[in-house]
Parts: structure tokens; sequence; C-alpha cells
């Protein structure tokens, strides 16, 4: 049996966090003033989880992908992150979407709620079981965040030359990806089952002519991989409509 030390200090700073953060969960479910979606406190009643989530935004469009996939029950709540501030601010420190509130549990990263979802609703699985195949993929995982999703704010924002810059280095990953897609008989990438990969990968893909990208002609592979996403039944739940009209 595994045992875990604790120094006196860590245990009263752990103690004093354990404190502020029921503290924030008293005030958030029994002030009505400082709520303004009040979706959190009919969530409790309904016993069913709650997912702050922005109209347009990939983060949150792959959280939905993995609820609309594994066919799970929750109340959505489009939301921007100056309202996820004013109802959320003391349990959410980053003010970001998308959030999920479930019971009295809140997480606030994107990656983190679809690992937790895919965990708490195991079936259908969207990880692998096997303990070398799952760091491969969430390897993978985390090169599409740091190296796609990493440059999406500079793509989006005003300054030209760094859009430019980010334009170019989106297309360049995608196109690294197409020699894979092509010389393997799954229909997934790095998988032959739909995995947290292709949640992750479809809202960018989706979005590439909102953020002025066309796929060349070696890539065709990918435009190919794209349009099977797209076609799947959780892709089209899970899109809303301001989604719906980036194409």
């Amino acid at each position: 049996m595994m045992t875990l030390s604790v120094d006196p200090a860590t245990d009263r700073l752990l103690s004093t966090y354990v404190g502020k953060t029921n503290l924030c969960y008293n005030r958030l479910f029994t002030s009505r003033s400082r709520t303004r979606i009040a979706m959190p406190a009919i969530s409790l009643k309904r016993n069913i989880m709650t997912l702050y989530s922005s109209a347009n935004c990939p983060l949150s469009h792959r959280v939905r992908m993995v609820f609309a996939e594994k066919h799970i029950p929750y109340e959505k709540v489009e939301a921007t992150e100056e309202q996820v501030a004013e109802d959320l601010g003391e349990l959410n420190p980053y003010a970001s979407l998308p959030t999920l509130i479930d019971r009295e549990l809140v997480i606030f990263n994107s990656q983190i709620i679809m690992t937790y979802l895919d965990e708490r609703y195991p079936h259908p699985p969207l990880m692998p079981v096997d303990p070398v195949s799952k760091a491969q993929l969430r390897m993978l995982l985390y090169r599409i965040e740091t190296e796609w999703y990493g440059v999406l704010d500079d793509l989006k924002g005003e300054d030209e030359k760094k859009a430019d810059k980010a334009r170019k280095s989106l297309l360049e990953g995608l196109i690294t990806i197409a020699p894979a897609l092509e010389d393997t008989p799954y229909p997934f990438l790095m998988s032959e089952t739909f995995t947290l990969i292709d949640c992750t990968v479809a809202p960018l893909l989706w979005r590439l002519p909102s953020y002025g990208i066309s796929l060349p002609r070696q890539a065709r592979a990918v435009e190919e991989y794209a349009e099977r996403l797209f076609a799947r039944e959780c892709f089209q739940e899970s899109l809303t409509d301001e989604e719906r009209e980036l194409r």
C-alpha cells in the first residue's frame, strides 16, 4: 500500500487551500446577486454536468465533440470569458473557456476536461488501453497543442507579420502529417479508432478557411481525413450556429 508523507507546512497550505475552495463554492451557489447565468446551481439540482463553452473556439469545440461522441448528457452555456470571470472567477482563476462543472468539481483546461470525460465515461474509449500507444498519442496531442494551437493567438491577432508567420507554421504542420495519413490503412490519425487526437484536430481543420489557409495538393490526404471527421455524427452535433457559418 502506498502512503504519502506530507510535512506540516504543506499540510497547513493544503488545509488553507481546501478551506478557501469550499468558501468559493458556498459563495457561488448561495449568492444570487453574483450569478448571471445561474447554471451551476441548476446542474446540481438536476445531477447533470454544465459546460461553459465559447460559441466559436476550437478548445470548446473539441470538448463538445467528446460529449457528443460519448452521448453524455450535459447543460451547455454559451458564454464569454468576461461572463466566466464574473460568475466563476473564484473557481476558475484564469477566467477561461471551456469550464466544466460536475457537481462540486470544476475543471478549466480543455485537455483535462476531455481526459476526465473519457475516463469517467469509458465507452466508447477515446484513448488506447496499452501504455505505449497511449503515451504515443499523448505526445502527439502535446505537439498539436504546442505547435498548432499555440500559434492561434498570433494568427487571429492584429499583427500581420505574426499572423502570416503563424499561418505558415500551421500549414507546414498540416502538410507534415499528410504522409502519415497516406501510408496507413487507418481512417484516423495514428489510430484505427476515433480518439482525442481527432477531436483536437477536427476543430482546426474546420476553421482553416476562416484562418485564410488552403491545403495544397500534397496535403490531399489531410483534406480527405478532414472530410471523414466532418461527416461524423459527433462533429455535426458539436457545431454551434456560429461555427456552421465558418464554411
